[in-house]
């Protein structure tokens, strides 16, 4: 398996995620862009990118706030997040770079595309699918379901799964509920999974370790079990890989 740096751009601003892939694997394949949580591109995003390059997929771990820069506590978080919080039309076209340069790869098919996100990232990705992105299928981890721009009828193109724990208190069953209205009044194909017994982060197992947050922690079943879910969707969207 080869992993990769990748330069790329949103207008002025320069990002750098990386690129994941099996040298083994001929001909083109689908391409997954993989969206990182609120602390920024590490070692979590890049590493569920290898493991789709695993699956036989090309996966971008994208750089939503530029540089690679990181933070290690809450307020540095929401610094770097700025106003991609409150506008979406700047959200999807951050997330739409990595989109369109992975779409340019010479070994991915352009026609079978997918994203992924953890947290802010699962949130980065529903709001790629409310824009109607040219992708195949979304699919959110733990990420928040509210948003300024409600998806309008007929804009959902990609096909949109949710992955949620019960009992995360930052994604309260009032706003899972808003969401399935949204997506039923916008006419999508969309599935949410709610995970029982789990909390906020549960993919990744260094949850709670930068920031001590009550309702944060990792759920090895729940992971196990929203990453089966998410191969099952993408063997529905790009038949088996």
């Amino acid at each position: 398996m080869r992993t990769d740096d990748i330069g790329y751009r949103d207008g002025a601003l320069n990002l750098r995620g990386v690129i994941a892939y099996d040298e083994a694997v001929q001909g083109k394949r689908p391409g997954i862009v993989v969206v990182h949580e609120a602390w920024g591109l590490g070692a979590h995003a890049i590493e569920r990118a290898k493991m789709l390059a695993r699956l036989g997929y090309v996966a971008l771990a994208a750089d939503m706030y530029g540089d690679r820069r990181q933070a290690t506590d809450l307020p540095a978080a929401m610094e770097l997040i700025g106003d991609l919080r409150t506008d979406p039309t700047k959200l999807r076209a951050r997330a739409g770079a990595a989109v369109a340069t992975l779409k340019g790869q010479p070994n991915v098919d352009s026609s079978r595309m997918a994203a992924i996100g953890f947290c802010f990232g699962g949130t980065t990705v529903l709001e790629l699918a409310r824009g109607g992105a040219d992708l195949k299928g979304v699919v959110s981890f733990h990420g928040g379901l509210q948003t300024a721009a409600p998806a309008l009828r007929g804009a959902v193109k990609p096909k949109v799964l949710v992955c949620t724990g019960a009992d995360d208190p930052m994604i309260p069953p009032a706003q899972v509920v808003e969401f399935e209205d949204e997506m039923r009044k916008a006419g999508a194909d969309w599935q949410v999974i709610s995970y029982g017994g789990t909390v906020h982060s549960f993919t990744n197992p260094d949850a709670g370790k930068v920031v001590a947050l009550d309702g944060v922690a990792y759920n090895k079943q729940t992971d196990q079990r929203s990453w089966a879910a998410m191969r099952a969707f993408f063997d529905e969207i790009f038949g088996a890989n």
